[in-house]
């Protein structure tokens, strides 16, 4: 699997890196501030914000600066009008909160419904592309650690899961790879490692593959500008695991979302379709369900603000 997960990513790089230069955009300034010199020389705004739909982008807050975020995924639309096409189901919604350390660093917590996940982040931007196409991509990292303190009703298959703390920690990491490739179009891609201390005995009968304790996935996500305020953005992960391949008894779907984003003044707001109800990667990695083939998506938002401390 890691021969697999190091070829995706040399792959991704040679991508985003054969392009010509580029310019910049006007959007909100979240991006590094260093000397007025260098940020000249800085692309801006490969992104409006620091998510697109489930994907992170590669994007950082102003130091001393504060976004709050809010994420919402209805129920399926399959549900049908009885359940008004999801709108009466809350699948998941996350609150989020997100501080710049530095222009390059951030730190992050949030809380979703799903698994009831607290979960603790940091992003730090490590290359800037830049106009004179040297440095042809932006490159970030990101980590999380989610934390479950549900408690699983009894006789429910999860309950042996929570006998020891350490069981209710998940973990997650991402090289994010970015390349704004003109003012109306910016791609990234996402080689991903999530860790799970806690896995149940599972395997899938067809393949005779064994559930994994380490998932390693590849996203790719993107943004299409239309007017100044208004883009279609989208992204798509593709998990590595033979458990999940063809599996009757644990079905899983590829998460995929497709969305429209608007700048309204200081709010970015998203309006999305997505398969997966989990919010944060130690979630919707492992355990997306839902097939988009069979109707079972889920209308969502994302809304951002940022404050400036």
């Amino acid at each position: 699997m890691k021969k697999v997960y190091f070829t995706v990513l040399a792959i991704g790089l040679g991508i985003l890196t054969q392009s010509g230069a580029l310019a910049q955009d006007d959007l909100m300034s979240l991006l590094d501030e260093e000397t007025p010199q260098e940020e000249e020389k800085k692309v801006s705004s490969t992104f409006k914000t620091l998510r697109i739909i489930n994907a992170q982008t590669i994007e950082t807050i102003k130091a001393k600066s504060l976004m709050f975020s809010i994420l919402h995924r209805f129920g399926n639309v399959s549900g049908g009008g009885h359940a008004f096409f999801g709108f009466d189901n809350a699948s998941n919604i996350r609150f989020g909160f997100d501080y710049g350390v530095t222009d390059k660093l951030i730190i992050g917590v949030g809380r979703s419904k799903v698994k009831e996940h607290i979960d603790g982040n940091l992003k730090y931007k490590l290359l800037a592309q830049t106009k004179d196409n040297k440095v042809p991509v932006s490159i970030a990292w990101y980590s999380n650690a989610g934390f479950t303190p549900m408690i699983s009703p009894k006789n429910s298959s999860d309950e042996d899961k929570w006998t020891k703390p350490a069981h209710r920690f998940s973990y997650a990491h991402q090289l994010i790879i970015a390349r704004k490739f003109s003012p109306a179009f910016s791609f990234e891609v996402l080689p991903t490692l999530v860790h799970r201390n806690y896995v149940t005995s599972s395997v899938n009968e067809t393949n005779g593959a064994e559930e994994e304790n380490d998932l390693a996935a590849i996203g790719f996500a993107g943004r299409i500008k239309f007017t100044k305020r208004i883009s279609l953005v989208a992204d798509y992960f593709y998990v590595f695991s033979k458990f999940r391949e063809n599996n009757l008894d644990f079905p899983f779907y590829a998460p995929l979302g497709i969305g429209i984003e608007i700048e309204t003044g200081g709010h970015v707001f998203h309006a999305n379709f997505t398969n997966s109800s989990g919010l944060i990667e130690n979630d919707y990695l492992p355990a997306t369900s839902d097939s988009w083939l069979d109707g079972d998506i889920k209308l969502g938002f994302n809304i951002s603000r940022v404050f400036y401390l």
